[in-house]
């Protein structure tokens, strides 16, 4: 009696260990597609109905704008103000540019804003802050991305078009080979001239972190968004990356 319990133990712990294996392999196949799941931050919001129809379209993330040179900044009171009828699970991103940390972190708390996205020429030692940190990066050739070996603490890179004159929200768009290089650096969030019309094309081929969007998605005016791009934009998205998957 006591071979056949034995020999039942040692089939049971078999079959078991079998299922496992197996589950276990699926297990790791759905998380790494899960992983794999491009982020959409839309960028620039400036009032509560542009945030509220982005995060109903299934936008991941919503960027506010605390430079003041830029025609879609806004105050932290308007900022804080819109956050708080934001619906749950939408993470927020407060954008700066060459701001002091100190002053980054008072805003950050008066906001209740998630995470940072440095956009100036921060050093590295800058970006060291109580909370996430998104360092942008602007890129024209593949030697742009030396740098960022230098920014060891940061989450993510956001990679953007280059100007001289502004910062970010050209709505011009760079090699995207640039980006593909890029990801041996870390997660690469892709941004520069992204519109509904060639987001499909940009997730495919770079297969990035995430994606941010600015320009592409609004109207005649400056940090007033077009509903219907926007829609587009986050259905497509998700689209090319259901079929890349």
């Amino acid at each position: 009696m006591k071979h056949l319990y034995g020999l039942y133990y040692l089939l049971n712990t078999l079959y078991c260990q079998e299922n496992f294996n197996f589950n276990y392999y699926y297990f790791k196949q759905i998380s790494a597609k899960l992983h794999a799941m491009v982020r959409i931050k839309i960028c620039g919001i400036t009032n509560l109905k542009d945030a509220i129809a982005a995060a109903e379209y299934g936008a991941d993330a919503l960027g506010f704008i605390f430079y003041p040179r830029s025609p879609r900044a806004v105050t932290p009171r308007t900022a804080r103000n819109i956050i708080s009828k934001l619906p749950p699970f939408v993470t927020t991103v407060g954008v700066f540019v060459d701001k002091k940390p100190a002053d980054i972190e008072k805003i950050v708390k008066i906001t209740g804003l998630n995470i940072v996205q440095l956009h100036g020429s921060e050093p590295p030692e800058d970006c060291k802050l109580s909370m996430k940190v998104i360092k942008a990066i602007k890129v024209r050739a593949l030697t742009d991305l030396k740098i960022l070996k230098k920014y060891k603490t940061v989450s993510a890179f956001l990679l953007d078009t280059y100007s001289s004159k502004i910062h970010g929200g050209t709505g011009q768009v760079f090699n995207w080979d640039i980006a593909v290089e890029a990801k041996k650096f870390g997660r690469i969030i892709l941004a520069g001239g992204l519109t509904p019309e060639n987001i499909e094309q940009a997730v495919k081929q770079v297969q990035p972190y995430g994606v941010d969007v600015v320009t592409g998605v609004e109207g005649n005016k400056k940090g007033i968004k077009d509903h219907k791009k926007l829609r587009l934009f986050i259905e497509r998205a998700k689209k090319a990356f259901k079929e890349y998957t």
